[in-house]
């Protein structure tokens, strides 16, 4: 999973960050059991935005997640880095994208 684009509009909380987590290889991820959150941060300035938020598990088997933005996490436009963080039942945990980021692009409003 090579740095997805996500766009979303200022203050908007649609549409939500519906994602497949996939390895370095391009292999869906098995998440069945396991907790996956997501952080999100400013791409300039690295100030964390989104700190291990709970996300919606979709389809465990085929590790589909996605995570509903509240006004808050879109208040501010601007690039933003974002990765999901799961811990799997064993206790290891795996950030996806393992070899980058989600960039997630909050544009600003005209009014």
């Amino acid at each position: 999973m090579a740095d997805p684009t996500f766009y979303i509009k200022q203050n908007d909380t649609r549409p939500e960050l519906d994602i497949f987590l996939r390895d370095d290889k391009d292999r869906t991820i098995n998440i069945t059991g396991a907790t996956v959150k997501f952080s999100m941060r400013n791409a300039s300035t690295n100030v964390v935005k989104i700190s291990l938020a709970s996300v919606t598990t979709v389809n465990s088997t085929a590790g589909r997640v996605k995570y509903p933005f509240t006004a808050s996490d879109t208040d501010t436009a601007g690039n933003f880095d974002a990765e999901f963080q799961v811990t799997f039942v064993g206790g290891q945990i795996e950030t996806f994208p393992n070899d980058g980021y989600i960039k997630v692009i909050v544009t600003d409003d005209v009014a």
